[in-house]
C-alpha cells in the first residue's frame, strides 16, 4: 500500500459527498447503521486485497487528518471508535500524526504511527506499530475496520485508555539481591513484575512522579490484574528504590532458557526462606509464572501422595494397585498408553506416574480432603500470599464424584502456576511451608502467609524418597541426569480441551533450590519443562 497522503481532493471528498455517507453510519452501535437505500445485493465472501486496502486507507486518512467522525464511521463500531479517537487527542495529547500502512496480509494491515506528545512545555516524539483488521459490516457487507482499542495502540484492552500527565505513582528502581538494577533490557520477562512493583511501592519508596504517556487500565484489565503501563516518559521522575530477592545470574539463565521455547514459564525459590530467585516467561505479556491458572497434571501427585501417606492409605514400599483402568463417578480413568503395574508398590506407581494408583483411592476420601490438605500443609488455595507483587496462589476447590477423583492427579478444578509448584517442592525439601516472596516483608511490614500444619517426619521421609527415586529411576531420570546430591523431582502433563498436546510440567529441588516450569501445548513434562528446571538447579 502507498503511504497515506492527505491531499486537497481527498479533503473535499471527506468534507462533501463522502461525509453524508459517514454521518448515516455514525449514530449506530457496533455493526449498526448503513443507508436506508442499501444495495439490493449484500456483499459477502472473502475480502479482496483492494477492499482491505481501501477500507484501511479510508480509516487511516481520516484519523491522520483529525477527522474523528469520519474515521469512526469507517469502522464497524462508530460510537466506540469516536470516543476512543477523541480521547487519543484530548487525554493522550498526541499531535502531528503520520500513519503509514504496509501491505495487507489477508484481512489485516500493520501500520506505523509517528506523532508527538505534548504536555505543558514538554514535547516528545512517539513512534510505534499497530494493526487493524477489516471485516464485512453486518447488513450490507461493506468493508469496515473491525474496531477494538488495540487499533489505537497494541497495549490497549477494552476499557483502557491512553493518558498523558503527571504519573499516577513515582517510578521505582528495582534492584536484584546484589544491588544491581533490574531492567527490561536485561530481563525482558520482568516487565509486568516491574510495573507491579511500581504500583505497590511507588508511593512508599521515596520517589517523585514525572510526566508520562501511560496506559490507564479499565475494570476488565484490573480484574485480570494488569497494571498501568508507561509508554513514554516526557520528563523523568525521581525513582525510589525497591530491593528484590532475585538472583541476577539465575534470572539471566531463566530468561535464556524460556526464550528457547514457546509458552514456557519457570520460577526458582529458596526452600529455607521462600525467597524467589528467578521468574521468567517466554511471552512477555501476561505473567504466567506468577499469575497463571493452569491444571498442573501429575506434579499435583506430590501433594496427593503426602495426603495418602499421612492418612495411612499408601506407604512407599507397600503393594499399591496400578491397573490399566479405574472407574469412579461415571468416568473411566486410564494411564498413559494404558500401562499397568502388576503387584507394584506405591514407589513404583509414583515414579511411573500411574494415574489409576491415585484415582483408586477416591472412594476412601471425603470431597474436601485434598482441599483441606493443600491449604493446611502446603499453603495453597488460601488466597493470602503477600509476595510483593500480584500472584495467583493456587486453587484446589472442593469437588465430588469424578471431578474430585480427577483433582487427585492435578486435573478437574485444580489450578496452579510455576510459583505454586516450585513452592510445593520447596515445602517438601524444607519440611515446612515458607510463603514465597519477591520483596522482603521488612520493607513494608507485611505479614507473610503460613500453613497451620506440618507434615510428619515419616511422611516427609517417604515423600523425599519418592521424589528422589523418580529423579533417578522414574519419569524424571533423563532431565535430572548429572544432578547429584540431595534432589527430588516429579513430572506432569495436563490435558487441555481443544489442545492437541498436553501442557508439560516439572517440579524439583536440589540442595537449597526448588524450581518448577510449565511449557504449554508441548507434550510431556520430562522432555519439555524438565530441561529448564534441571539447567537452573545445576547452575544454582
Amino acid at each position: 500500500m502507498r503511504p497515506v497522503v492527505i491531499g486537497a481532493a481527498m479533503a473535499v471528498l471527506m468534507g462533501g459527498a463522502g461525509y453524508g455517507a459517514y454521518a448515516l453510519v455514525e449514530g449506530g452501535g457496533r455493526d449498526g447503521g448503513g443507508s436506508s437505500s442499501q444495495a439490493d445485493t449484500v456483499k459477502s465472501g472473502p475480502l479482496s486485497p483492494e477492499e482491505v486496502t481501501a477500507a484501511a486507507e479510508q480509516f487511516l486518512t481520516a484519523w491522520q487528518s483529525g477527522q474523528v467522525a469520519e474515521a469512526a464511521a469507517a469502522t464497524d463500531d462508530p460510537v466506540a471508535a469516536k470516543a476512543a479517537l477523541t480521547s487519543y487527542v484530548k487525554d493522550a495529547r498526541v499531535r502531528n500524526l503520520a500513519l503509514t500502512p504496509g501491505a495487507p496480509a489477508r484481512d489485516s494491515v500493520t501500520f506505523a504511527v509517528k506523532g508527538t506528545v505534548s504536555y505543558e512545555q514538554t514535547t516528545k516524539p512517539l513512534t510505534y506499530d499497530s494493526t487493524l483488521t477489516v471485516v464485512r459490516r453486518a447488513g450490507d457487507g461493506e468493508p469496515r475496520v473491525d474496531w477494538r482499542p488495540s487499533v489505537l495502540h497494541p497495549e490497549l484492552r477494552e476499557g483502557d485508555k491512553l493518558v498523558t500527565g503527571e504519573a499516577g505513582t513515582p517510578p521505582v528502581k528495582a534492584l536484584d539481591r546484589d544491588g544491581g538494577e533490574l531492567t527490561t533490557e536485561k530481563y525482558p520477562s520482568l516487565k509486568s513484575v516491574l510495573d507491579s512493583l511500581r504500583d505497590k511501592y511507588g508511593e512508599k519508596a521515596g520517589g517523585e512522579a514525572g510526566v508520562e504517556l501511560r496506559v490507564v487500565r479499565g475494570e476488565a484489565s484490573k480484574k485480570a490484574e494488569l497494571s498501568d503501563t508507561t509508554l513514554l516518559e516526557l520528563s523523568e521522575g525521581t525513582p525510589g528504590t525497591v530491593k528484590t530477592t532475585l538472583s541476577p545470574s539465575l534470572q539471566a539463565l531463566a530468561e535464556t532458557e524460556v526464550a528457547k521455547r514457546k509458552r514456557a514459564s519457570v520460577v526458582v525459590v529458596r526452600p529455607s526462606t521462600g525467597e524467589i530467585l528467578a521468574a521468567a516467561n517466554s511471552s512477555h505479556g501476561f505473567n504466567v509464572a506468577f499469575q497463571g491458572s493452569l491444571a498442573p497434571g501429575s506434579t499435583m501427585k506430590v501433594v496427593t501422595s503426602s495426603m495418602l501417606i499421612e492418612k495411612g492409605l499408601a506407604s512407599i514400599d507397600k503393594k499399591h494397585p496400578c491397573p490399566k483402568y479405574f472407574s469412579y463417578g461415571g468416568w473411566k480413568f486410564q494411564n498413559l498408553d494404558k500401562f499397568q503395574i502388576k503387584d507394584g508398590t506405591f514407589r513404583a506407581s509414583f515414579a511411573a506416574s500411574c494415574n489409576t494408583a491415585f484415582i483408586s483411592q477416591a472412594p476412601k476420601l471425603k470431597d474436601d480432603d485434598l482441599t483441606k490438605f493443600a491449604q493446611d500443609y502446603f499453603g495453597l488455595g488460601r488466597n493470602d500470599w503477600k509476595v510483593g507483587v500480584s500472584t495467583f496462589d493456587g486453587a484446589v476447590p472442593v469437588q465430588s464424584d469424578a471431578p474430585m477423583a480427577a483433582s487427585l492427579i492435578g486435573q478437574g478444578g485444580v489450578r496452579m502456576n510455576p510459583l505454586n509448584m516450585a513452592s510445593v517442592s520447596a515445602t517438601v525439601k524444607a519440611g515446612v511451608f515458607h510463603q514465597p516472596y519477591l520483596v522482603s516483608p521488612e520493607v513494608d511490614g507485611r505479614q507473610l502467609a503460613t500453613a497451620p500444619r506440618t507434615l510428619s517426619a515419616d511422611t516427609l521421609a517417604q515423600l523425599r524418597e519418592l521424589m528422589s527415586y523418580t529423579a533417578t529411576a522414574g519419569t524424571a531420570t533423563e532431565a535430572m541426569a548429572g544432578i547429584d546430591g540431595e534432589r527430588g523431582a516429579k513430572t506432569g502433563s495436563a490435558e487441555v480441551d481443544g489442545q492437541k498436546k498436553p501442557n508439560g510440567w516439572f517440579t524439583a529441588y536440589r540442595g537449597d533450590l526448588a524450581a518448577a516450569a510449565v511449557v504449554q501445548a508441548a507434550g510431556h513434562g520430562g522432555s519439555t519443562a524438565g530441561p529448564i528446571v534441571a539447567t537452573l538447579l545445576k547452575a544454582g
